[in-house]
């Protein structure tokens, strides 16, 4: 498994980005340059039992000395959002966990991006990206107002090449206008609330398309019976119960591995797989990852057989 950076950083400033989202600046305690990472990158919020978050670094990656990210206010959610909004102030401090990138921007001639809500955070480096590599680019940008929409202030800067259709007064996205007969070569980034991203993959051909998504996507899944895993490094064998995941499974053999969202959205739990074939059911990996088989998810991912061999 890929070792990931964890350290305890600093609240350096809170900022309102739109109704309902305020963005978080963080830097190290004694000042020292954070971990380099690039466009779509996203880290963990640490803020307690139960309460690890992933949030997208939506400031400029050249700037080592502080890390930004925007969290939405959700009155429905699990708390997370809820601790950020009411009981973060600046000068607290917070573990952060990554950068972890699984939504990287692939060089390409021309881009088109298209974000709902507070899927703007991973676009917004992007687009700075893409800008400086000449590539000829447009996003478009929903959300439910302009109120609520995040930076729109930030993105004046790229005139025309950004249009903004908030609900309330331009209806649903016109995903048509901006997705039909794509030139060759163009890649499309997108991310949002599900129903979004599912209309985006239904126009687009899969080895154009780059999603993240926030909840888990459902997918079919094989059987859920049960088989053996071997732990490479220590050579045990495990029996994973129907029903029972194989996280769960190692965790309660004293194996510690990292996770956290465990719902097979955030990546944190990829592990290499070594033989044997995973059943996929995460939303993370592509289909070219999923096909080659060299790492599953083990929060949400099981075994097209009787036997997996992981590096654990």
């Amino acid at each position: 498994m890929t070792t990931v950076h964890e350290t305890q950083l600093v609240v350096d400033g809170i900022q309102p980005a739109a109704d309902g989202v305020r963005a978080l600046t963080l830097r190290h305690p004694l000042g020292e340059p954070l971990p380099a990472w690039e466009p779509g990158a996203h880290i963990d919020l640490l803020l307690g039992p139960g309460l690890e978050r992933q949030y997208s670094l939506c400031g400029d990656p050249a700037d080592r000395s502080v890390w930004r990210v925007a969290v939405l206010r959700e009155p429905l959610g699990r708390g997370g959002s809820a601790h950020v909004h009411e009981r973060l102030r600046p000068g607290d401090t917070v573990r952060v966990r990554g950068p972890r990138n699984h939504f990287a921007l692939r060089p390409a001639p021309r881009y088109r991006f298209v974000a709902g809500g507070i899927g703007i955070t991973p676009i917004l480096p992007m687009l700075a990206a893409a800008e400086a590599a000449g590539a000829e680019w447009s996003l478009l940008y929903g959300g439910r107002s302009r109120a609520s929409m995040a930076f729109t202030g930030e993105l004046e800067r790229y005139g025309d090449r950004v249009t903004l259709a908030p609900q309330d007064e331009a209806g649903l996205l016109d995903l048509d206008s901006v997705l039909d007969a794509l030139p060759e070569g163009t890649l499309v980034y997108c991310c949002g609330p599900g129903p979004l991203l599912d209309a985006v993959e239904a126009r687009c051909p899969s080895d154009a398309l780059h999603v993240e998504r926030f909840r888990a996507k459902e997918r079919p899944g094989g059987e859920d019976g049960g088989f053996e895993v071997e732990l490479a490094r220590s050579g045990r064998t495990l029996t994973v119960a129907p029903g029972v995941s194989v996280l769960d499974t190692v965790r309660a053999a004293g194996v510690e591995v990292l996770f956290s969202c465990a719902e097979g959205t955030c990546g944190t739990c990829e592990t290499d797989v070594l033989d044997g074939t995973p059943d996929h059911r995460d939303s993370v990996l592509t289909d070219e990852e999923r096909e080659a088989g060299e790492t599953m998810m083990i929060c949400v991912s099981r075994c097209r057989g009787k036997r997996l061999v992981l590096d654990l």
